[in-house]
């Protein structure tokens, strides 16, 4: 089986020296040993050099099975290459559920993890922080299993790859549900930001997409378990949509999960995009910020103020919601969050301008990227956004004391 040496976007060539593709955990294990420098690769939808290396690349797509339910427990464990679409319908079958799912389901497990992704909801933690156990494989090819409770649990989860390969991991789960999904549309900026904490706590999981053009928020995404009351004709003054709509203006709403309040299982509508189809558009680029959910309202008119600096270059962008955490690394750690997800057209020359513009705005926030994706700020304001990195950097030394798992992106950003 040959690998993909671009990423998913196409903005990243791989430099590495060797690619594998291991099918079995001890395959795995040897090709680590044998590396001098060594990352893995997951669904390859980070847009920056997270993943990099110019060593050995290990892609995880051939380890993607379901290990075991622990139904007494309430777990699963899966290999470390199963993305959430895999993953989602055996747990269903079985009668359980996740607590909540990224905009797309493309992505591997171990990868929206170790990179902190998340889905949105005020109650709801990121992806991360379904995490009960971790196995990963270290530097002389052994293992270190770690579980919710030890002492470098918390610091092992949003890793980075900086600490191994994730070969197993071990996550909550909890009865199955369906979810109702509707949409509404033109939604004014400032009632947003006159309402925001009662817009953002009227479903289980809310999303606000905008263009950044004009003063309206172009729609609003509501997700709501199946058993919640049935939402409003108008939301806010905002319209329901007449029919499905792609986030992005005038797209086919072909690949996005179903909406007009149709019911549907947890994995079919927690995601914005159906994994049968190519998510959002695939020729983009996407950054994302993070800051206190307390400041939203202030952010999202900072942000409003300078708009004409950014949406040029901007398909789409989306607001959500996340809720604190104690994972080091994490974008949520300590504060409820947040966030501003940007979707640019496949221009870096003129993204690279365009990002300085809401990095400025969202400075007096303590603004804080999103790891698998496009920034411009310092490596000093990166670390100031992590107050535990110093324990961070004091347990990759201690795990992987000779730098295998270590590659340029982490020696900038965070050692």
């Amino acid at each position: 089986m040959t690998i993909d040496e671009t990423n998913w976007a196409g903005n990243i060539a791989y430099r590495a020296a060797r690619f594998h593709t291991p099918d079995t955990a001890e395959a795995l294990q040897a090709i680590v040993a044998g590396a001098e420098k060594v990352r893995a690769l997951g669904s390859r939808h980070c847009f920056n050099t997270i993943a990099d290396t110019d060593g050995d690349l290990i892609s995880m797509r051939r380890l993607n099975k379901l290990i075991a339910i622990d139904r007494e427990a309430m777990t699963v464990t899966v290999e470390g290459g199963m993305t959430y679409g895999e993953l989602g319908p055996e747990l269903d079958a079985a009668g359980f559920a996740l607590h909540n799912l990224a905009s797309l389901p493309h992505i591997t497990v171990v990868g929206g993890v170790a990179t902190a992704t998340h889905g949105s909801g005020n109650a709801n933690g990121n992806l991360a922080t379904a995490v009960a156990g971790v196995k990963l494989v270290t530097a002389d090819g052994g293992t270190l299993e770690l579980k919710r409770g030890d002492a470098d649990f918390e610091g092992a989860v949003v890793n980075l790859g900086a600490l191994g390969i994730v070969s197993e991991i071990t996550l909550d789960i909890l009865p199955a549900f369906d979810v109702r999904q509707n949409v509404y549309l033109d939604l004014p900026f400032a009632t947003l930001i006159e309402n925001f904490a009662n817009i953002y706590e009227s479903a289980y999981s809310v999303s606000c997409f905008t263009d950044w053009r004009g003063d309206l928020i172009n729609q609003v995404w509501l997700k709501n378990r199946a058993e919640a009351p049935l939402p409003p004709a108008e939301f806010f003054g905002a319209k329901a949509a007449p029919g499905p709509v792609h986030p992005i203006p005038d797209i086919d709403p072909e690949p996005t999960t179903g909406q007009m309040g149709e019911v549907g299982r947890w994995h079919m509508r927690l995601p914005h995009f159906d994994l049968d189809f190519l998510p959002s558009v695939g020729a983009e680029l996407q950054s994302e910020y993070f800051i206190a959910r307390a400041d939203a309202a202030a952010a999202i008119a900072a942000l409003h103020a300078v708009q004409d600096g950014f949406s040029e270059h901007l398909m789409i962008a989306e607001i959500r919601t996340i809720a604190a955490d104690t994972l080091w690394m994490s974008m949520n750690y300590q504060r409820d969050s947040v966030a501003f997800h940007f979707t640019f057209k496949r221009d870096w020359p003129n993204v690279q301008k365009a990002l300085p513009v809401i990095e400025a705005a969202l400075k007096p926030f303590g603004a804080r990227p999103h790891w698998g994706k496009l920034f411009t700020m310092t490596p000093d304001e990166v670390q100031a956004g992590s107050p535990r990195i110093g324990d961070f950097r004091d347990l990759v030394r201690r795990t992987d004391p000779a730098g295998k798992f270590t590659n340029d992106f982490v020696k900038t950003y965070v050692l």
